[in-house]
């Protein structure tokens, strides 16, 4: 079954990028400058987006048996995402072109993604049943792409592996998220509106700070990953997902919901965790920013593969 609701991608990815933008001229050319940033950076990181994250998997019940299917083709697309961005230093005649902490805060690139837009997409190709699946799919597939993120920085950074998960705030707010589903817990009605302003705040300000700590020459400095990174996150995973949703046998609506998963812009928390955990910060808001352009090709191709 396909769904044939109109998808205006241009329409979809607008909000995100011009608060990018509007973040990245406010700093530039006003006032409120990296002084004023570098604490907002501080609140997201820590209070804005484990609330965003925690509202994200506890808003729907993951039925485990029904979907177990699209969990597994999930957890493999990310797992292949994964190995793809980890492998990239040792390619061959590549590697050694591409700086080991650069590649480090910037891997996560690759395979996170934006949830968000991901809720927004599914309901429009799929209705409701879109949209419960693709609740699922950050249920699960969120803490193991956190825990994937922060392991080559704390490893490069020779911290403490198992200490940098316990205290990391977007860790701690998605495995709290997946245990309290699973429980049968949810936010209580009264409470409700207040996590979801809480909620939008994360979003508003993640972009405005990636855009505000973005510098473009650093982009320059390290084309070849930002290429190979890019084009996992919009090529190489939506083949991915082709290729998983047959070897599985999914049905069309949980193909064509996997499908627009696979193709989804970058998270952009990734510039904050990568500008609080130490890294190059700048680097990594300008592959979000130009994620989110990319996704502008990479989701009418992802969705218009054959079922």
């Amino acid at each position: 079954m396909r769904y044939a609701r109109p998808v205006n991608y241009a329409q979809l990815l607008f909000p995100d990028f011009s608060l990018i933008l509007g973040g990245y001229l406010i700093c530039r050319f006003t006032a409120l400058n990296r002084a004023v940033w570098q604490p907002v950076e501080g609140l997201v990181y820590y209070l804005l987006f484990p609330v965003l994250l925690f509202q994200s998997i506890v808003r729907n019940p993951i039925n485990v048996h029904e979907a177990s299917g699209l969990m597994a083709a999930g957890l493999l697309l990310c797992l292949g995402g994964i190995a793809l961005a980890y492998a990239l230093p040792h390619l061959p005649g590549i590697g050694q072109h591409m700086p080991a902490r650069t590649h480090a805060g910037a891997a996560q690139v690759a395979f996170r993604f934006n949830s968000f837009m991901g809720l927004a997409l599914a309901e429009r190709v799929a209705g409701s049943q879109g949209l419960q699946m693709i609740a699922v799919l950050i249920g699960v597939c969120v803490p193991l792409l956190n825990v994937a993120a922060v392991w080559p920085m704390a490893r490069q950074g020779e911290h403490h592996f198992l200490r940098e998960l316990l205290r990391n705030p977007l860790i701690i707010a998605t495995v709290s998220g997946l245990a309290a589903n699973l429980a049968g817990l949810h936010i209580p009605g009264w409470m409700a509106p207040t996590v979801s302003r809480i909620g939008n705040a994360a979003l508003v300000l993640g972009l405005m700070a990636a855009g505000a700590g973005m510098q473009w020459g650093h982009l320059q400095h390290t084309r070849l990953l930002s290429v190979l990174l890019l084009g996992i996150r919009h090529l190489l995973l939506p083949l991915l997902a082709w290729a998983v949703a047959h070897m599985l046998g999914l049905d069309a609506t949980q193909t064509t919901v996997l499908l627009a998963f696979s193709a989804l812009p970058t998270a952009s928390s990734c510039y904050v965790l990568a500008a609080r955990m130490g890294y190059n910060g700048p680097y990594v808001a300008g592959l979000v920013t130009l994620s989110t352009l990319l996704a502008l090709a990479s989701l009418p191709f992802a969705l218009g593969l054959p079922r």
